[in-house]
């Protein structure tokens, strides 16, 4: 589901979530396994560099998630394609997570956030109803309906030393509160050869994430030198504004509008948290999303990840796809 302002602005993104251990240091005697995070981890003295790395994974080094839940919504400027796609109409709703991880370069201070996300489109009046298709009010045309599933999403490296610092951060009432906006332009019709209908083939969209952690848990997760175990208890808001995502086949220079993403995250501290329907789903058609990826490598978003897995990495064409599609 983000490009990061850099590294650190978009690996806030993805957007998603820690968990309710209690904060107990890692033994120093534990077995040394040269990626875990913590040897680098606890030498950054910055509170909020602290609040921060542990969004991006458990300092521990284990699997956490960022359990996302929330609604998809039609944004039609001056409610021109009324009374087919109203301005407002709510699409869907969407449920899933991103599950990361923090990965260290062995005998470097370099880490990587390692993460897959799988999130679904669900009916808009029962949220644990996966969609399998939709019918374009459009064209009129029913298509199979393709969740968000990124693998991967990694971000980094970035360098964690003494010096590494956080986003600024607020209190409000009795929690520590950041954000992170962030502008995304990627121009598809030069990087993948393909442009989805989209205007000049450029994706433009803008991602908005709020943090809110309760100051005691970040007193309990807070300090020099500390390894802190399990996830941070973490609420996230987010919202985005996007083209129509590429399953609906509604060109963005025909069909003028856009989606709007509205939902919240809270973390979990690892996949067995997850609700039973959620991972009933996943066990049997996503298995991939129940751990995060070994190593680094290349990342996908909604758009590179529909590129390579429905267009098979330009072996046809969006809109190819959509004539072979849609019925």
């Amino acid at each position: 589901m983000f490009k990061r302002s850099l590294t650190r602005s978009v690996a806030l993104v993805t957007l998603f979530l820690s968990v309710t251990a209690p904060a107990a240091a890692v033994a120093d005697d534990a077995p040394a396994d040269p990626t875990l995070p913590g040897p680098v981890y606890k030498t950054v003295t910055d509170k909020n560099g602290q609040l921060s790395l542990q969004t991006f994974g458990r300092p521990d080094g284990k699997d956490m998630v960022f359990r996302i839940s929330g609604s998809v919504y039609a944004n039609v400027e001056g409610n021109s394609l009324d009374p087919a796609l109203r301005h407002g109409q709510k699409l869907f709703n969407i449920e899933g997570y991103n599950i990361r991880r923090l990965y260290r370069v062995p005998e470097t201070t370099q880490l990587y956030q390692l993460s897959r996300e799988i999130v679904f489109y669900t009916d808009p009046a029962d949220p644990t109803r996966v969609v399998r298709e939709w019918k374009n009010p459009i064209d009129q045309k029913t298509y199979p309906v393709i969740p968000i599933n990124n693998d991967t999403v990694n971000f980094g490296p970035f360098n964690v030393t003494s010096s590494y610092v956080g986003p600024p951060v607020r209190q409000l009432h009795d929690e520590s509160v950041w954000t992170s906006d962030i502008p995304v332009r990627t121009d598809f019709g030069t990087t993948l050869g393909e442009r989805f209908g989209l205007v000049n083939g450029v994706y433009a969209a803008q991602e908005m994430f709020d943090f809110f952690v309760d100051n005691r848990e970040v007193a309990a997760r807070t300090g020099t030198g500390m390894v802190p175990s399990g996830a941070m208890k973490t609420k996230i808001g987010w919202a985005r504004t996007s083209p129509w995502t590429p399953f609906m086949c509604l060109s963005e220079t025909d069909v003028r509008g856009q989606l709007t993403y509205h939902a919240r995250s809270w973390s979990l501290g690892s996949y067995a948290e997850i609700e039973p329907w959620l991972r009933a789903e996943v066990e049997a058609n996503h298995p991939l999303y129940k751990s995060t990826p070994s190593a680094p490598g290349p990342s996908e978003n909604s758009w590179t990840s529909f590129y390579n897995k429905q267009l098979g990495k330009g072996a046809t064409t969006w809109a190819a796809w959509c004539a072979a599609n849609g019925r």
